[in-house]
């Protein structure tokens, strides 16, 4: 086993033995498999591509494969066997379809031939000969551009996932993912097109993060400025975690009547800002905080917990009776729910204890997107001019068990009182809770939203800097970010292709970048590792 994808990463280097997720080594090595069988999937669909032939259905499998192999979203080694075959199926099948249409694949060996051996362990061995470090002839700076190409794509395959199931597709985003996986077999790139690969990547995922905006604002309604309580309402309970508000939107409608009250839990409690959601009663409120809280919060909760998408490790035998997985998300042991009906949900729920009594906590202000903040964009201006407002912090990323993420914490505490903190995606329950209190109305902790709302911070971005008339790197802003897994490589992408520069990154580097690599980024884009939360607002604000 060797993996070195996310933030936690055993020492810093790479875990062999054992995920420090709790990803198992027959896991480790199938995921590593299914990647592969993907990539021959991949270079089908090239040829398919400039043969004219489309295949709508290898689209949303590759999608869906690349996503179940993110960080904490699927460890059930069963369902990868099965996405192997499937992998194997399709490419076959759409090899005919190039054949029959003229066209030709260049490819006669590797993944594109690959055949899936008949059994688990067998399965296993053949992962283990196609990990990260099969070829250890290769050059070390190539495998870093071409790992992080790899996570990019991963994150990116997530985004056009979520898009995708709320009628959002394009095309050319597929198109990307193909030709980047396919990408990665070619030995002869070089590290400028390794580069132009990577910055291609952060670019198609604007558009991916477009179409899920549109999703989500197209379907339930731009985000307005909600209250939200975070305290329990006596009475049956469902926690829904996650990200799909698909998933959200069907437990609120399955559980209408039925005397359930439905809460949040980490990245699902901006979800309270849209109007197409908040208008259901027994969307009473949020529980849960932060990344380290999670195993103590889901082990105390009374009632049923639905998993939407990646956000948990390992979940305890004291509450895995509990917790249901929906879409890709997946353990052994732990029930999974096919399609869209949560009957055995709001059983479980309708059978547990609930809360016994009504209890009252803080207050949380979501609803922070785009159009909630450009809507006010005047007030913004004048109090810049004004010089009310000296600088934006967009703190912001994922959240993590490793210890070091205090510093977000305790950069948001400290950030002088005529700044304004916006934020976004799951790092913020480190601090979402502070009362920042306002600048002339205007509150100084501004909830965006999930990390799948990064496109509305990037619009925010972009429209101070047009009425600023200046670039994005010319605003009193900086970008003070918190990376996880693979969705937050991505993202890091699309601002690397924006030119955003300056960018502080932790709590610690990726493993999977080498010194040569990282000396690039900093030569080109400044980007620097976090330091102190005294000594990088000195350096931001001298």
């Amino acid at each position: 086993m060797f993996c070195y994808q996310c933030e936690q990463t055993a020492k810093g280097e790479g875990c062999t033995k054992i995920g420090v997720c709790g990803k198992q080594p027959d896991v480790a090595a199938l995921q590593d498999l299914l990647i592969y069988s993907v990539k021959g999937v991949a270079q089908v669909a090239v040829a398919a591509g400039k043969a004219g032939v489309r295949d709508p259905e290898v689209d949303r499998f590759a999608c869906e494969a690349i996503f179940s192999t993110l960080t904490n979203v699927d460890f059930d080694p069963d369902r990868f066997v099965d996405l192997i075959g499937e992998a194997v199926r399709l490419r076959d099948a759409l090899k005919d379809k190039v054949q029959a249409a003229g066209g030709s694949i260049k490819a006669s060996a590797g993944p594109v031939t690959f055949v899936p051996a008949d059994t688990k362990d067998a399965l296993v061995a053949q992962g283990e000969a196609v990990g990260v470090n099969a070829d250890p002839s290769m050059n070390e700076d190539l495998r870093s551009l071409r790992e992080l190409l790899t996570y990019g794509i991963k994150g990116l395959a997530a985004y056009a996932d979520h898009a995708r199931i709320l009628g959002q597709t394009d095309d050319a985003v597929f198109d990307f993912i193909h030709e980047g996986m396919a990408a990665t077999l070619n030995p002869d790139l070089g590290v400028d097109e390794y580069v132009g690969l990577v910055l291609k990547c952060g670019e198609v995922n604007l558009r991916a993060m477009e179409l899920l905006d549109a999703g989500n604002t197209g379907t339930y309604g731009h985000p307005v400025p909600t209250q939200v309580p975070l305290g329990t309402k006596e009475g049956k309970a469902i926690l829904v975690s996650g990200h799909d508000l698909k998933d959200l939107e069907e437990i609120l409608k399955q559980t209408e009547g039925k005397g359930i009250n439905v809460y949040t839990h980490g990245e699902m409690l901006p979800c309270h800002g849209y109007p197409e959601l908040k208008k259901y009663p027994q969307f009473y409120g949020h529980y849960g905080t932060a990344w380290q809280n999670q195993a103590k919060e889901f082990a105390a909760f009374p009632g049923a917990i639905l998993m939407t998408t990646n956000c948990i490790q390992k979940p305890k035998e004291t509450y895995k009776d509990n917790i249901f997985t929906t879409g890709l998300v997946g353990w052994p042991g732990v029930a999974h729910v096919s399609g869209k009906d949560f009957s055995p949900v709001i059983e479980k729920a309708l059978a547990m204890p609930g809360f016994t009594q009504n209890t009252n906590g803080k207050s949380v202000m979501v609803g922070f997107g785009r159009n909630a903040v450009m809507g006010v964009a005047g007030q913004v201006i004048e109090a810049v001019q004004n010089k009310a407002i000296r600088h934006f912090f967009l703190v912001a990323g994922c959240d993590g068990a490793k210890p070091g993420r205090n510093y977000y914490t305790e950069f948001v505490e400290k950030v002088p009182e005529d700044c304004v903190v916006l934020t976004l995606a799951c790092g913020k329950f480190r601090f979402f809770d502070q009362d920042l209190g306002d600048i002339g109305g205007i509150p100084r902790l501004l909830d965006v939203g999930q990390c799948n709302d990064a496109y509305s911070a990037v619009k925010i971005a972009v429209a101070l800097a047009e009425a600023f008339d200046c670039g994005v790197n010319d605003l009193p802003l900086s970008m003070v970010l918190s990376w996880y897994e693979q969705k937050a490589c991505v993202i890091l992408l699309t601002l690397l292709y924006l030119g955003i520069k300056d960018i502080r990154l932790g709590p610690s580097l990726p493993a999977f970048i080498t010194p040569n690599i990282l000396n690039f980024l900093v030569e080109k884009f400044n980007i620097m590792p976090i330091s102190t939360p005294e000594e990088d607002l000195h350096a931001i604000l001298a």
